[in-house]
C-alpha cells in the first residue's frame, strides 16, 4: 500500500508530480541538489494551487491541506520511509544511473522505485539498482497536473506487485494509464519525435518557415500547439536526446536527428526556457527565429 511517496528533481516534471501526489492525499518528499529550486517548485505548486482555487476547484484549505503534505530535502536520507520513490531528472542515462546509485542505499528493502524517463530503457536503468524486480517506469506528461496521461512500462524484470501498484497509483491520481512495453521511447514519443523532427527537417530544407510549418499543423490537423512551439515547450536539448535514443535503440535511418536540431542545441537555444528556440520569447509575442 503506498502511502509515502518521494521524487527526485525539483524542475518542471517533479514539481508537477508531486503536485499530483500531495493533491491525491498522499505525503510527499521531495528532494533536488539545489535548495533554492525546492523553494521555487513549492512557491509553483502553490501558484497552481491558487489558479485552481480561483477557478472553483478547490478551496482555500484543499491548498493547505496539499501544501502541508510536502516536505522537501537536499539529502536522500529524506527517502528513508518512502514506499514508492519517483525519478524525474534531466534524460541522461548517466545522470539518471548515478542518482541511483546514491538513493537505494536511503530505501527500505521493500520500497519501489520508478523513473519517469521519456524514451530511455526501464530494464537497463533497472539493472543499475538493487531492485530489478520493485522498478517500474511512470512517465508523465508535461504539464503535469494538467494532462491525464500516464504511460506505464515494465521492465524484463518487473515484478507484478510493482505493476498493479503503479497502476492503482495512476488511477488515484485521476490519470488515465496507457501500457507501453520497453522498446525506445514507448508510444507517445516514438510518435511524437520523429513528428517534431521531421518538422525541424522542413525547416531546415526550406519547405516552409517556422510561423508556416506551425500554423499548417495547427489548422491543416487541428493539433492545439504547432510542432517547432512544442519543441520549444518540451525543450529541444529533450527532444535531440529523445531522438538518438531512438536512432542508437532501433539502428534506422528515419530516426536521424535533423542538423538544424543539433545546431540548436549546439547554440544554447533550447526553447522556452532559455527564452530562445524556434521562437525568441524576450518580446510580448513570440517570434520566429528563421
Amino acid at each position: 500500500m503506498i502511502k509515502t511517496i518521494g521524487v527526485i528533481g525539483a524542475g518542471q516534471m517533479g514539481s508537477g508530480i508531486a503536485h499530483v501526489c500531495a493533491q491525491a492525499g498522499y505525503a510527499v518528499k521531495l528532494s533536488d541538489i539545489n535548495a533554492d529550486q525546492l523553494q521555487k517548485a513549492v512557491a509553483g505548486i502553490g501558484r497552481n494551487l491558487d489558479r485552481a482555487i480561483s477557478k472553483g476547484k478547490l478551496t482555500e484549505a484543499d491548498k493547505d491541506a496539499t501544501l502541508a503534505r510536502i516536505a522537501t530535502g537536499t539529502d536522500m536520507a529524506i527517502f528513508a520511509d518512502c514506499d514508492l520513490v519517483i525519478e524525474a531528472a534531466t534524460e541522461s542515462e548517466e545522470v539518471k544511473r548515478s542518482i541511483f546509485k546514491q538513493l537505494v542505499p536511503n530505501l527500505r528493502a521493500d520500497a519501489m522505485v520508478a523513473t519517469n524517463t521519456s524514451s530511455i530503457s526501464i530494464t537497463r536503468l533497472a539493472a543499475s539498482t538493487d531492485r530489478p524486480a520493485k522498478f517500474i517506469g511512470m512517465h508523465f506528461m508535461n504539464p503535469v497536473p494538467v494532462m491525464q496521461l500516464v504511460e506505464i512500462i515494465r521492465g524484463i524484470a518487473t515484478d507484478e506487485e510493482t505493476y498493479l501498484a503503479t497502476k492503482e497509483l495512476t488511477a488515484k491520481l485521476g490519470k488515465t494509464a496507457a501500457v507501453a512495453e520497453d522498446f525506445p521511447a514507448f508510444i507517445v514519443n516514438r510518435i511524437l519525435m520523429p513528428m517534431i523532427n521531421e518538422a525541424v527537417y522542413t525547416l531546415y530544407e526550406g519547405v516552409g518557415g517556422v510561423e508556416a510549418i506551425d500554423t499548417a499543423m495547427k489548422l491543416g490537423t487541428n493539433h492545439p500547439m504547432g510542432p517547432l512551439e512544442l519543441a520549444d515547450f518540451i525543450g529541444l536539448d529533450t527532444c535531440l536526446a529523445i531522438m538518438q535514443v531512438l536512432y542508437e535503440g532501433l539502428a534506422d535511418s528515419k530516426y536521424r536527428p535533423c542538423p538544424l536540431l543539433v545546431k540548436y542545441v549546439e547554440a544554447g537555444w533550447y526553447g522556452r526556457k532559455v527564452g530562445r528556440g524556434f521562437y525568441d520569447y524576450s518580446g510580448d509575442t513570440p517570434r520566429p527565429t528563421r
